[in-house]
């Protein structure tokens, strides 16, 4: 009797690992051990920034409505505690856009809130 091996499913997986270690430089994309290595690190790194992303933008926004605030004679906080204040529901995002794309609507929104 033969050693069974589970040869087909060995061969995927190493594939597997080599697929997604293509484009790595040297041994890394090439050699099992060292491309699994480097896989499954890059895959740290990405499940781990792509959390970071949203704080990162978060702090872009910030800074655009800062420095708009800043034009229309306002601090950051004071234009934020305002908003909350008056009701005004915009969230940075849409803050951020407005600022960029409407200066003239951001100082509405200053006035707005007195």
């Amino acid at each position: 009797m033969q050693r069974a091996t589970n040869a087909p499913q060995s061969r995927r997986r190493r594939k597997k690992i080599l697929k997604q270690a293509k484009g790595y430089r040297a041994g890394r994309g090439s050699l099992l051990k060292t491309a699994a290595v480097a896989v499954m690190r890059s895959n740290q790194y990405a499940y781990r920034d792509r959390k970071k992303r949203k704080g990162d933008f978060r702090r872009l926004w910030i800074v655009r409505i800062n420095a708009a605030a800043h034009e229309n004679g306002l601090s950051y906080s004071r234009l934020i505690k305002g908003l909350k204040d008056t009701g005004i529901a915009l969230d940075r995002k849409v803050l951020a856009d407005i600022a960029v794309s409407d200066p003239q609507g951001f100082s509405e929104v200053v006035r707005a809130i007195g």
